[in-house]
């Protein structure tokens, strides 16, 4: 009775901890908090701006937009912390604005890390979570939550392939019997594509622009492979030989020219995987197919590509930006049953 009490009072969370989004969602309530991973604060002093206000969707705003006083911060890179502190600092700013945690308990939390982190690493979100207000903390590899989040039968005895592009990560992994047979993760992903935007522009336009530009760019017209109807946007950057601010007319055959490399490295990452596959897997793959998750989803023509590449079906998660945070809450509302699979912090090294 105790127990149900508690879990009304201070419900368990789950946190996709991303390097572009930070995604908070609640046993039973779902996704509640998708905010920013950035945080703003004071030079010199590291002191949170505005008492811990300046967190989230506020800070990312200043990027790039800050006076000399004023300096905003992404504490993740990569996938991993880049800044204990700040990311400390983020992580309560979050847990308070979900509303959790009050009447001095501690929900238990399951957060979502890259499969490539180190066990240093682990432990820097082990103790990130903890100052920040969390009680026991769990850890599940990205990939496993995005397949749980996507609805992948992972537990059955059949090959199910998860590829989630995140901000700073992609995790490829194939699935049978509850457990990841093959996987691989790599740091190419969105932000990769951004600066892969901001290089080409810069070499072909003589244009220089801001990763929140090439960000916006890539949404509106990037494509992944060739469009019935090919797209155009007015991108505003600085002219690299005049030194001073011009516009310029991009095509998405132009955008889609940029992103091929990194999109390049994230399919051979597939193909790895699938080496990695026994053959009785690989048939299953056939079938089954590559389920994509993650921001890098959702640009124009990826379900497109990857099927022609990888030559077995692609489909794309209905809210792939949700995928790894439903995963995570999946396994709340399961707990004992998906708890041996999970890295509880008295396993961290």
């Amino acid at each position: 009775m105790f127990h149900l009490f508690r879990s009304w009072l201070c419900p368990d969370l789950g946190i996709d901890l991303g390097t572009a989004n930070t995604l908070v969602a609640v046993q039973g309530e779902g996704v509640v908090l998708d905010e920013p991973s950035v945080v703003a604060l004071e030079k010199g002093s590291r002191q949170v701006l505005g008492r811990g206000a300046a967190v989230g969707k506020l800070a990312r705003q200043m990027l790039g937009r800050t006076p000399e006083s004023i300096i905003a911060v992404r504490p993740m890179k990569d996938g991993v912390i880049t800044d204990f502190e700040l990311c400390e600092a983020m992580l309560r700013y979050f847990l308070r604005k979900a509303g959790r945690g009050r009447f001095g308990l501690k929900p238990r939390v399951v957060i979502a890390v890259p499969g490539s982190i180190t066990p240093v690493e682990k432990r820097a979100v082990f103790n990130s979570a903890e100052r920040a207000g969390a009680g026991r903390v769990y850890l599940i590899e990205e990939s496993k939550a995005a397949g749980i989040g996507a609805g992948l039968p992972i537990s059955e005895p059949l090959a199910s392939m998860v590829c989630d592009i995140g901000g700073g990560t992609t995790d490829v992994a194939v699935f049978s019997l509850g457990e990841i047979v093959a996987a691989q993760s790599i740091r190419v992903a969105g932000d990769e594509l951004d600066e892969a935007v901001c290089d080409y522009l810069r070499q072909r336009f003589s244009l220089r622009i801001g990763l929140q530009m090439a960000e916006q760019v890539k949404i509106e017209i990037g494509s992944a492979a060739p469009l019935e109807t090919e797209l155009a946007a007015e991108v505003r950057g600085l002219d690299t030989v005049s030194g001073i601010p011009r516009k310029a007319m991009v095509t998405s055959e132009e955008i889609r020219e940029a992103l091929a490399t990194p999109l390049s490295a994230i399919i051979q990452c597939c193909k790895t995987v699938i080496e990695r596959c026994d053959p009785e897997l690989v048939s299953d793959l056939a079938d089954t197919g590559l389920m994509l998750t993650g921001g890098g989803a959702l640009i124009r023509g990826m379900d497109e590509l990857f099927r022609e590449q990888l030559g077995i079906p692609v489909q794309i998660d209905d809210d792939p930006l949700t995928s790894v945070a439903r995963g995570t809450a999946v396994c709340l509302e399961h707990l004992e049953q998906w708890r041996d699979s999970l890295e509880g912090d008295d396993a961290a090294t």
